[in-house]
């Protein structure tokens, strides 16, 4: 049997407007149906931006807490929370993200122009949340939006060590305006580089690089990332009307590869979550 598919959503992202998209989920009980709908449809884990009353992307602690408790209650997927928030969030706000004790974290490798902004990630910021993170047994995906990342995760390896759990699992970003394109040729870059360690990897296309960024990582053996803060358009002319539209269409495609969707238990043992958790447990 072909390896299974692991399926990440990614609902809400920090860059889209509610009222330029009303059908964002941007409240805690949009988002807990959201991740449902999208556990349903074959997602294992959910890549999380939390909003403010306003809707409005913020990173209160509070809300973070909430939203994790509330994801662990009503769905088994794993929950990872975005150390990114904002490209306008300082450094120290975006650490705070580990005292949400999610799963897992985000963790990009270097600091990327993101469109007209720029997304702070310097070098001294990379090895402190490496290090807090495997502190707290929390997992960290590995952001990878150019080849000059794919060697930071290469440095940061050797000089640092495996993080919580052992495993080393990496998404590739791929069409944001300053960063790798999303084409097959970059992605065959990347992955060609990435570090002996790496255990599993996904990519995620961004707006019109969704599809061919999928096919080309499923061609290739990789995951998938997909979710509305990725595209918000399904085909040419056609919006998306919600996350599970875009993961049941990763569905599809990962069964005409003969791969089914990875379940969340079968993620947490891929991901080293399981490992991480039971290594946090044993030393307290």
């Amino acid at each position: 049997m072909a390896a299974p598919l692991l399926i990440t959503v990614a609902p809400t992202g920090a860059e889209t407007a509610k009222s330029d998209c009303p059908a964002l989920p941007t409240t805690l009980d949009e988002l807990v149906a959201t991740a449902q709908e999208c556990e349903a449809a074959g997602a294992a884990m959910v890549h999380v931006h939390v909003r403010d009353a306003d809707h409005r992307p913020t990173l209160d602690q509070g809300v973070l807490t909430e939203t994790v408790a509330a994801l662990r209650e009503s769905t088994d997927l794993v929950v990872q929370l975005s150390t990114g928030g904002s490209v306008h969030d300082p450094l120290a706000e975006r650490m705070k993200v580990l005292d949400a004790a999610p799963d897992m974290v985000s963790l990009t490798m270097g600091t990327t122009n993101f469109g007209d902004d720029v997304f702070m990630n310097p070098w001294p910021f990379v090895v402190d949340l490496h290090r807090a993170a495997r502190e707290r047994g929390i997992v960290p995906e590995f952001e990878l939006f150019d080849l000059g990342q794919v060697h930071a995760l290469r440095r940061l390896l050797d000089r640092e060590g495996l993080p919580a759990g052992g495993r080393v699992h990496v998404d590739l970003v791929m069409g944001v305006p300053g960063g790798m394109d999303g084409t097959t040729s970059a992605l065959v870059a990347a992955v060609a580089d990435l570090p002996a360690e790496v255990t599993s990897w996904s990519a995620t296309g961004i707006g019109r690089s969704t599809l061919p960024v999928m096919l080309a990582s499923l061609s290739a053996g990789g995951h998938l990332r997909v979710g509305m803060e990725d595209t918000l358009t399904f085909a040419p002319g056609e919006p998306v009307t919600s996350n599970a539209q875009l993961v049941r269409r990763a569905v599809a495609a990962g069964a005409l590869a003969h791969r089914p969707p990875m379940s969340p238990a079968q993620a947490r043992q891929a991901l080293g979550v399981d490992a991480a958790r039971a290594a946090r447990q044993g030393g307290q």
